[in-house]
């Protein structure tokens, strides 16, 4: 699944390209998770602007249609879902369209002046929906639950060890949960925990807030290191623009079952929490 790292380098793979341009028309394929929530047609003669995220949601503002007042404007919120991806299709011909047409699994196309956005779902997880604004349902119904940004300047160790003090479910569990804090998705999680040297088993509430503020670095860090590295492709991340992620080749537990923990030499483990798969070292890990 995308998650906070890839998810901002597919932004930032496609922000310059759609900035400033003017929404031609829109296709869409076969349903995603949920309804659009507008005629595609009421697309058309948009200015776009700055693609924006939140958590593993992309907003593409649209201003409004031409000859419209300002209170026509929206957007579109987007989700990549479980297996979900972003290609940017330049412009090849004055009508905008492309060379390329959607395959099987090509389920959304906002056609641009500039060139198209096509969304690639093979799971159809995914979400495309139309809102007059980030805090007007049903975009803001659906980040409502959303955690603190990782790199927000407000999230600071007092309030990250709030967060996680009345929890008592497992620490991993409480990370992919993404109210604590959005971003720490499965392999993140699996790292960042392995860096502060915490048991993913432990409960939440047990984390100290020394812990707390190591744990909360240790997220940071591993996210930052994700962004340098384009993100994690295990089978077919990419970015826009085709570019794959290589954190999988720095990851020091994630996949790493039965080798030798690059610390202190005993073998990685690996467990199964809420049907998900974590790894971590026994030894320089503890409770």
């Amino acid at each position: 699944m995308p998650e906070l790292p890839e998810v901002e380098v597919t932004r930032l793979s496609i922000a310059p390209a759609l900035r400033g341009s003017t929404v031609l028309g829109a296709r869409l394929g076969k349903p995603l998770r949920w309804p659009l929530g507008c005629r595609t047609a009421d697309l058309g003669g948009r200015r776009v602007g700055d693609t924006l995220r939140r958590g593993k949601y992309l907003w593409i503002p649209l201003g409004p249609r031409s000859g419209r007042p300002a209170d026509d404007a929206g957007g579109l919120l987007m989700h990549l879902g479980m297996s979900g991806s972003l290609k940017w299709l330049a412009q090849v011909e004055t009508s905008g369209a492309t060379t390329e047409p959607p395959g099987p699994h090509d389920h959304f196309d906002l056609v641009t002046s500039h060139g198209t956005l096509r969304l690639h779902d093979p799971r159809r997880f995914g979400a495309v929906v139309w809102s007059r604004a980030m805090t007007s349902d049903p975009a803001a119904k659906l980040l409502s639950r959303l955690g603190p940004e990782p790199f927000d300047a407000t999230l600071d160790d007092a309030s990250f060890y709030a967060r996680l003090h009345p929890r008592r479910s497992a620490i991993k569990q409480v990370l992919l949960s993404g109210d604590a804090v959005v971003g720490a998705g499965n392999i993140y999680a699996c790292e960042a925990l392995f860096a502060a040297g915490i048991d993913p088993r432990t409960p939440a509430c047990r984390i100290s807030r020394p812990r707390a503020a190591r744990l909360l670095a240790s997220v940071r860090h591993t996210l930052s290191q994700a962004l340098q590295l384009g993100g994690t492709t295990l089978r077919d991340f990419s970015d826009a623009h085709g570019m794959n992620g290589e954190f999988q080749n720095v990851a020091l537990v994630y996949g790493r079952e039965g080798q030798a923990c690059q610390r202190c030499g005993t073998p990685i483990r690996r467990l199964v929490q809420a049907q998900r798969a974590t790894y971590y070292c026994p030894v320089c890990q503890k409770r």
